[in-house]
């Protein structure tokens, strides 16, 4: 299996060469860039294009801005945020940013690393401490988590649409249309297409 490769910008220098530390001690990662600010994070994602972009929220330009143009110049690469802040409106809009995880800084090498094989795997994470958050402010609402594609996606998929049906509504390769539904699944914590759209039904 080849290694995945990995960025962090985070605007704490003595952080941030830890982190980078760390993760090249693992067998499986490639630490390939590390930057300090929203702009760094850009450049990053679009000369190395790395499989998992490790992001701080607070930062010169903002790592939650930061999110769509890392996006928009390496569809690929999977934003996982790594932070201090525990706000839960930081975690929602990082989520409808598209970002594919959020884990709070704190947290030991090996849940790191879970938390980054979690998301190069297509699925969603997000630390403990901030789901039992979301619960208790009543916020794990389900179409709070998802993103503006993921919710036209999920939409389609409660009218009984097909993958294939969807992604020739939608002008895309079927391919990305399995692929969001990999995630949607994730964030509704539904095991089935049928389980997703009786949960997104309920959450109407």
């Amino acid at each position: 299996m080849a290694a995945s490769t990995i960025a962090i910008v985070d605007d704490h220098p003595l952080f941030r060469e830890g982190v980078s530390r760390s993760l090249s001690e693992i067998k499986d990662f490639v630490v390939v860039g590390e930057g300090a600010s929203a702009d760094d994070a850009a450049t990053l994602a679009a000369s190395h294009r790395p499989d998992v972009l490790l992001l701080d929220v607070s930062m010169p330009g903002g790592g939650i801005n930061a999110i769509s143009e890392i996006l928009a110049l390496s569809p690929r690469t999977k934003v996982l945020m790594l932070t201090a802040s525990e706000e839960v409106e930081s975690l929602v809009a990082a989520l409808r940013r598209g970002a594919a995880g959020y884990v709070v800084k704190g947290v030991g090498s090996r849940e790191l690393a879970e938390a980054i094989r979690t998301v190069v795997g297509g699925s969603w994470s997000v630390s403990p401490s901030m789901r039992a958050k979301m619960v208790e402010k009543s916020l794990f609402v389900e179409r709070t988590l998802l993103t503006p594609r993921e919710l036209e996606v999920i939409e389609l998929v409660a009218e009984g649409l097909s993958n294939k049906h969807i992604a020739r509504h939608l002008d895309l390769q079927e391919k990305t249309i399995k692929h969001h539904m990999t995630v949607i699944l994730s964030k509704l914590g539904a095991t089935n297409r049928t389980e997703a759209a009786i949960r997104w039904r309920q959450s109407a």
